[in-house]
């Protein structure tokens, strides 16, 4: 027989078992209860184990006044900066379409030879004046000499002209006294006659047949030889005549030589080639000996005097005129400014200089913004940006209000 002790165990195992069976509900009543007693058990362990981590308990950070006050601040700086930004950049006019440029200065001869000299000036800077190749001077000088000969004999014979020219007029003046002289005998063997024709018919025995013949055929014979010097003095004056234009021929002649003369000593001049402007020497593609023709190109200059060819659109130019400044930046030397100034402005788009200009009075068109080269020039060039050459990509600036 089992003792109360066991009685008692076997009750109090049994107890649970019936209370579960007989209240199912209030099991399924208390396990959320434990379940959420279990979660902040384990949030608990786990705050625990974080101790650095905060409890947020606060309202959301779009809720919080100081988020309104600083995104507000912020907003006003973004517009404000946005508008000074604007007020600023209104003020300007710029483009990447940009290069610097110059008028190149391409050296040839204008006489055919063979080189016998070439100054080594590759990538080099000249002066004008500074002799940079020579050919061979064999032909043009002997052409040279041979017209100062002629020169010398062209002015020797203007020499004779005027000498024959001297003898002619002495003989002219020799023919007027000449001529004078007949005159005054002619008029008066005339005079003489006429008193002996005079003194007949007054008294006929005062004066013999004989004397009036004689003074007849002395009258005649003085107004012969009157006669007779002035034709001798008007040969004399073409003789003058012809000395004069022998002289202006001579002179002709020797102005002629002279000037085949001074032609030989171009072309002296021409085998001598000497930079025409100061600049860097570019593009060298001949040496000694290279035989060269008239126009053949020897090498280019690079002229000291460059500017910056802009092509700003059609729409940038409404407000931009000669003399605005510009800052010019140059790719080379990026974070270096240059001034400058607006030089000129091309009248025309630069389509309307092509060879094949565009023909928008036939087919379909779509209008396309223009864009017209503008020059601007360096106002100060630095000589520490000597490198600073034509094609090189700038960004230029205009200030245009």
């Amino acid at each position: 027989m089992p003792s109360p002790e066991e009685n008692s165990q076997d009750h109090a195992s049994d107890s649970p078992a019936q209370d579960d069976n007989q209240h199912p509900s209030d099991s399924q009543q208390k396990a959320p209860a434990d379940r959420d007693k279990t979660y902040s058990e384990s949030d608990d362990a786990g705050k625990e184990d974080n101790p650095d981590e905060e409890e947020d308990t606060g309202p959301a950070l779009y809720k919080r006044p100081i988020f309104w006050i600083v995104g507000g601040l912020v907003l006003a700086i973004v517009i404000i900066g946005g508008i000074l930004w604007w007020l600023h950049a209104r003020q300007y006019e710029s483009t990447d379409d940009a290069f610097v440029d110059t008028h190149m200065v391409r050296l040839a001869p204008q006489v055919a030879g063979v080189l016998v000299w070439v100054a080594d000036v590759d990538n080099r800077h000249v002066k004008p004046g500074d002799l940079l190749a020579v050919i061979e001077p064999s032909g043009p000088r002997a052409q040279q000499e041979q017209a100062l000969a002629d020169v010398r004999q062209a002015g020797a014979t203007i020499g004779q002209a005027q000498a024959q020219l001297q003898v002619a007029r002495a003989n002219g003046a020799k023919a007027e006294a000449d001529t004078i002289a007949a005159d005054a005998a002619a008029i008066k063997a005339r005079r003489d006659y006429r008193r002996y024709e005079a003194l007949a018919r007054v008294n006929r025995a005062a004066v013999a047949s004989t004397q009036i013949d004689a003074a007849r055929a002395e009258a005649e014979s003085r107004e012969g030889e009157a006669l007779s010097a002035h034709r001798q003095a008007q040969s004399i004056k073409d003789n003058i005549r012809v000395a004069q234009e022998q002289v202006k021929s001579a002179r002709a002649q020797y102005h002629s030589q002279q000037a085949k003369a001074r032609q030989a000593a171009v072309t002296i001049n021409d085998l001598r080639l000497t930079a025409s402007v100061s600049g860097q020497v570019v593009e060298r593609s001949v040496n000694v000996g290279s035989y060269v023709a008239p126009g053949t190109q020897l090498l280019a200059i690079v002229p000291d005097q460059i500017w910056v060819t802009a092509n700003f659109k059609e729409t940038q130019l409404t407000l931009m005129r000669p003399g605005q400044h510009a800052d010019i930046i140059v790719d080379a030397f990026p974070g270096v400014h240059f001034d400058g100034h607006v030089d000129s402005i091309e009248r025309g788009a630069g389509q309307a200089f092509a060879l094949l200009p565009a023909q928008n009075a036939t087919g379909n068109y779509v209008k396309v913004v223009q864009r017209v080269p503008v020059r601007i020039l360096f106002d100060r060039p630095d000589p520490r940006h000597w490198s600073i050459g034509p094609g090189m990509s700038v960004s230029p600036r205009v200030k245009v209000r």
